[in-house]
């Protein structure tokens, strides 16, 4: 289980990122629409102006089960213990345990 303040952390990321999205993609389309340097240069001032924690880059995949955020498997969202674990009690739809 990861720590609570972990888990925490990254659900602030979460909703920094919702709430900066139209902002960073408004300001990336101006950039990519620029007509001289010193335009993309103060463009640029103004994208590092948003927080840190706003960029999607930052955020992490986490187990919605136990937070962990190594071993993460996309296409379940869970993290490779639990993956197993629910594999075992036929819990997740379409997963069988390999044997040959």
């Amino acid at each position: 289980m990861a720590k609570k303040n972990m888990i925490q952390r990254e659900a602030k990321r979460t909703k920094l990122i919702q709430k900066y999205n139209n902002q960073r993609q408004e300001i990336k389309k101006k950039i990519d629409n620029r007509l001289t340097f010193i335009e993309q240069i103060e463009l640029q001032r103004e994208l590092q102006k948003l927080p840190k924690n706003s960029a999607p880059c930052r955020k992490r995949n986490r187990c919605w089960k136990t937070g962990r955020s190594r071993g993460f498997y996309k296409d379940f969202g869970l993290s490779r213990h639990v993956l197993r674990e629910m594999s075992h009690k036929c819990l997740l739809p379409g997963v069988k345990k390999a044997s040959w």
